[in-house]
Parts: C-alpha cells; structure tokens; sequence
C-alpha cells in the first residue's frame, strides 16, 4: 500500500474502488489508466489478489502505463475458495459469495484511505462499484469529496431491469423500444446473490452519487442512454457519462512480452475465417455440453479457437480445494490440428479480437467481451449464462443487429446439440445472412473506435469528466 503521507499535496485524487469480479476488476483499471493519462493521480484501491489478478491479466497497454497508478494493497479476512459446480441448476458464480463476504470487510481500511487522501487533496473523487456502495456512504462524509458510481453493465441492462424487475412505476418507453426492453430475468441470478445486493448495495436517500460513469458509447446506445438520463436519480445536476470503449481500439506492438501461442497460430490464418469460443471468467459448462460443442465446432468446418476453462475461483492463485479435468471426445485435438485450437488456460481476449484472422465471437455476453467485440468489429454468437448476459445478448442480436442466438435464454437448462451450435457458426461464418451481420459489425466497430478518439462523443464525455472533477 502506498504511504499516502509521504505523498505531496495534490489538486484531485481520484480512488476506485472495483467489485472482485474479473469484469469490474478489468473496467476500472482501464480507466485507471485513461484518467492518469490525463493527468490525474489515481488510485486503485482493492485486496492484494485482485490487485495482482487486474494488473496481470490487463491487454492493451504497454505494461509501464501501470506505473503512473498508485495501487493500494487492502487486507480483508480469509474465505473459502470453493470450486464452480458444472452441474448447478443456475449457472450464476455463486461460489464467489465468500469472497464477495470477505470484501464487506474493506470498509475499515477505506475509510482509512478516503481520510489520508482528502487530507492531502483538494478535491476526492472516489469511483466505485454500486456493489461496494458503502465506499460511496463513507466518502460521503468528507467534506472534500465526490463520488461517482460506475456501471459494469450496459445503459440497455438498466432500462429492463428497471422494468421488468423492480416495483416502481416505469419510465414511459419510445414504441419501437418497448418490446425489447420487456426482458426476463429468471434464473439470471441466484437468491444468495440476490440476498447479499439487498443488503449491502441499497444506498440510504441520503446518500447519492454526484453522477455516473458507463462503459458504452453513443455509436452502440447513444438512444438508450439518453432514456436513462431521463431516469429521477440523473436529474438535476447529477451527469451519466458514457465514456466507452475503456478498452484500446488497438493493441500495442513491441512491449517485449512473449506472444501468446495461439497468437502465433492466428497469423499463419486468412483474414476474418477464426471463430473465437470463450464464456468468460464466471461461467463453467456441463461435460455433456462441452462435448456437444466440440462436435458442433468440429463439422462446421470453420478454423476456432477455443477457451476451455472453469470459472474463476475466489483467488486465482490459490488451492482450489478440487479441480476437474474437462474432457474432450477422444483423440479430438489431433482430429482438428491445423484447424482448431484449444487453450486450456488463459487467453489474450482483446488481442485476439484485434486480431484480422478473427471472423467471429461466440461469446456468453458478458459486458466486458460484448464491448472488446464491438469495438474490434467482430460478429457475436450470443450464448448467455447468467447475470446481465441474456440482456446483453438481446441488446447485441435484436437492437444492434451485429450477431446471432447461439442458445436462447428460454432454453437454458437444455444441452445445446452440436446441430445447432454448427448452424449458428455457419450463419455468421458463411451464409448471406452472415455477411450483413459481418458488414454491420465492421461499420460499428469503426464507429465505436472513433468515439474513443480525438473529436469523438466518449472522448469528449471523459475530457468533460475529467474538467468536472478538476473544476
């Protein structure tokens, strides 16, 4: 942790305070690094793994840019690291509830942080996680500081659940959106989950952010964002920043790493012919399932690569208390060589998305990927499996256009037959069809990109974020 007395007096400093989740964990430190960029001294403040798990596993900068951000190593109490249970009804991470538990305990240590820092700032600004609210309560009582709520999930996923979950009266919706925004979320979370954003997310009445930061952008929900803006908390003087991409739009060249092999395997592929296979970090397959995808992947004919893993455990570098061996029909990856590719451990997402020989994502829809996707301009095979997935799959295949239902939602507790995983694969791969999707994808993915850029909407809502807490 870094001993915020010997610091010198600064104008803003600016604190994150991200979820311990792969996804929240990889958003902030994004931003992390856009603000210093700009000049900010920030702060990244979390447990010593998820620390270490974030700076690791971050694409897309050159690894010195970590240099400019202050991290803070806060201690919190041990907890269980239970393995994923392939067999759950609910394909929600619920074995990540203890360390979810586990990080309440960061209270005692931010407040800590929080008073250090305002000491010596003219103005903190915390950023934090809605799922770690009390940062907001605590921060709250400074007179120096402002805090910011940023949002993992799309202004889409907000909009329908608003609606569709809680009881409030809804917000009168444009025609043409109302239908798309009546969205189920059953099975979408489990009622631990559930439990644990009840009673510790609600912020009192008293306590409100001074404004919102979300990884979206114009190009993808310029409409929906504003339709959120309308929403009772944003009005006033309270802003919703829509800064996405957080992502680079390209991945830099010579940083004196070793390339990842299956990086090596895409450049000896023609331009746009890989489909990309991977369900993130919080989703684990059934064998059943995982077999029936290396049949559907295997007569679709097209060259994969494919990302065989469990989800995440609690901490990554720890013992998991048992692991499975996720077994492939046999003899399968010397039947597919040349062809396919399977990665049993981690991959480079976001350098494979860049990559030219990438032609498709089928994907579970995590935001995270669906931004990575879309920024890059690559087609998505939507497969959600819990969370904001099968809302996000809505958003990415009904509203934009740029994909296909790999699995529906309503069909989730289904094995998936190969015959339909090699059909959705053909149709973004090969059909006319296809090929709309494909073009459609390019021309947002360049939209997308130049937003993020010199003269672009979410470079010009960052710029007026970063005037706003530096005012």
């Amino acid at each position: 942790m870094v001993l915020v007395e010997a610091m010198q007096v600064q104008e803003v400093a600016v604190v994150m305070v991200p979820f311990a989740a792969q996804g929240h964990l990889n958003q902030l430190l994004h931003l992390s690094l856009l603000l210093s960029a700009r000049g900010l001294a920030v702060h990244y403040a979390a447990p010593p793994s998820q620390i270490r798990q974030a700076k690791s596993r971050l694409q897309g900068w050159q690894p010195a840019a970590l240099h400019a951000i202050h991290f803070h190593d806060l201690p919190i109490p041990p907890f269980s690291t239970p393995p994923p249970d392939p067999n759950a009804a609910t394909k929600f991470p619920n074995h990540l509830i203890p360390l979810w538990e586990s990080t309440l305990q960061l209270r005692s240590p931010l407040i800590s942080l929080f008073h250090s820092l305002s000491a010596v700032s003219r103005r903190l600004v915390v950023v934090y996680d809605p799922l770690l609210s009390f940062a907001a309560q605590e921060a709250a009582t400074l007179p120096n500081a402002e805090v910011y709520g940023f949002h993992c999930v799309p202004a889409f996923f907000h909009l329908s659940y608003k609606s569709s979950v809680q009881d409030e009266p809804a917000q009168p919706k444009p025609k043409h959106l109302e239908a798309i925004l009546c969205q189920s979320f059953d099975d979408c979370f489990t009622n631990e989950f559930l439990e644990f954003v009840t009673t510790h997310r609600v912020l009192p009445d008293s306590v409100a952010a001074d404004g919102g930061l979300m990884n979206t952008c114009r190009p993808i929900e310029g409409e929906l964002v504003d339709l959120l803006a309308e929403d009772p908390f944003y009005r006033g003087k309270k802003k919703l920043f829509a800064i996405g991409p957080l992502n680079p739009g390209t991945t830099p060249k010579g940083d004196g790493g070793r390339r990842h092999a299956c990086l090596e395997w895409l450049d000896k592929q023609p331009p746009a012919s890989v489909v990309y296979v991977s369900f993130g970090t919080t989703s684990t397959m059934m064998d059943e399932q995982i077999n029936e995808l290396a049949i559907g992947l295997q007569r679709s004919g097209q060259r994969f690569i494919w990302v065989l893993r469990d989800a995440d455990i609690g901490d990554i570098y720890a013992e998991c208390e048992e692991s499975r061996e996720r077994k492939l029909p046999p003899d399968y990856e010397r039947k597919v060589e040349g062809v396919g590719m399977v990665v049993r451990g981690w991959a480079p997402q976001l350098e494979i998305l860049a990559h030219p020989a990438t032609g498709g994502f089928m994907s579970h829809c995590g935001w995270n990927s669906c931004m990575e996707s879309l920024s890059m301009g690559v087609p998505v095979m939507a497969w959600p499996m819990h969370s904001d997935q099968p809302s996000n799959a809505v958003l990415v295949t009904e509203f934009l256009k740029v994909g296909v239902v790999a699995r529906e939602w309503a069909r989730r507790k289904e094995i998936l037959p190969a015959g339909e995983i090699e059909e959705s694969i053909k149709r973004v791969m090969v059909s006319e069809e296809g090929q709309e999707i494909r073009r459609r994808a390019k021309a947002l993915g360049n939209a997308v990109r130049e937003a993020a850029s010199e003269g672009g909407s979410s470079r010009a809502e960052l710029d007026s974020f970063v005037a706003h807490v530096s005012r």
